[in-house]
């Protein structure tokens, strides 16, 4: 009897523990929500790098940026719309803005060197506090492995790790000499919050990556005041997920590009290497 009374008492002990863990992180989260939006052009700076800037959460992050104040750099590969998103901004917000024509599937080749060099020169000079790190592709899309064309394998892998480890290595050395700055690199549940994405093995490989380099860039950076997040959208009504997939879930659950971006720029800059789900219903996130 004894013994059975001290396996219940270490038991309930182990559960009040994890039900007060748990009630500490919702306090943290909640608390989080209350808080207002820092000004990310007074902490980090007066400009913000954004790959992807065209269309779905990465349009509209630019937007949600430049209404708080930070002019834009924007790096994509398509001319047109590039200019379209520009002028965009520059016409609803009193903020700068420069394009960088930049194919992120060409990393590592000789057009990609030089369009590299074209960035490089775009930002030499400039307060660049800001990194959105969110470009990606997806396509081919469900596919098995063998049945994919090896180019198109090895473009997501060029476009999704690559791409952005290059860009980051760019834009640290001016953060790094200004002594502040934060990298913000848009991942997915597909690798951080589900045990597999089948069909998808490529793209989900990818996305881990961007998980394990906010990680340890977090901790290889924090004492030079240089803040990274992980942002992890699950389902969002871009053009990555088919409207079939958009019908099937309750429109709770597959938030638009621009309710997504807003909690993610009132996320920015509140906790070193965040990790935001999709749709949350202000600017908290879980450590990653």
């Amino acid at each position: 009897m004894a013994l059975t009374a001290w396996c219940f008492f270490w038991l309930a002990c182990v559960g009040a523990f994890h039900v007060a863990a748990l009630c500490f992180r919702l306090l943290a989260y909640l608390l989080l929500c209350l808080r207002r939006p820092k000004d990310l052009r007074r902490r980090y700076g007066a400009w913000a790098v954004v790959t992807g800037p065209t269309s779905g959460i990465g349009r509209s992050i630019s937007l949600g940026l430049a209404r708080r104040g930070l002019n834009l750099v924007l790096v994509g590969r398509d001319a047109a719309k590039l200019r379209d998103v520009s002028e965009t901004i520059s016409s609803t917000h009193c903020v700068q803005t420069k394009t960088v024509l930049f194919d992120f599937s060409h990393v590592s080749t000789v057009q990609g060197d030089q369009a590299m060099r074209r960035f490089q020169e775009a930002i030499q000079g400039l307060e660049v506090g800001m990194l959105v790190n969110n470009a990606a592709v997806v396509k081919p899309g469900a596919l098995f492995v063998h049945e994919a064309a090896v180019e198109s394998l090895a473009r997501i892998i060029r476009v999704n790790v690559l791409a952005l480890t290059q860009v980051t290595a760019a834009v640290l050395p001016v953060m790094v000499q200004r002594g502040r700055g934060t990298i913000v690199n848009i991942s997915s549940a597909s690798a951080l919050a589900l045990p597999s994405f089948p069909l998808y093995s490529d793209y989900a490989a990818t996305k881990r990556y961007v998980g394990e380099f906010s990680r340890s860039l977090s901790v290889e950076y924090k004492s030079k005041r240089i803040d990274v997040q992980c942002q992890v959208p699950f389902l969002v009504g871009t053009n990555m997920i088919s409207s079939a997939v958009k019908a099937s879930f309750f429109p709770f659950f597959v938030p638009t590009p621009e309710s997504y971006a807003r909690a993610a720029c009132a996320g920015s800059g509140t906790d070193p290497c965040a990790c935001h789900t999709s749709h949350p219903p202000c600017s908290g996130g879980l450590p990653v």
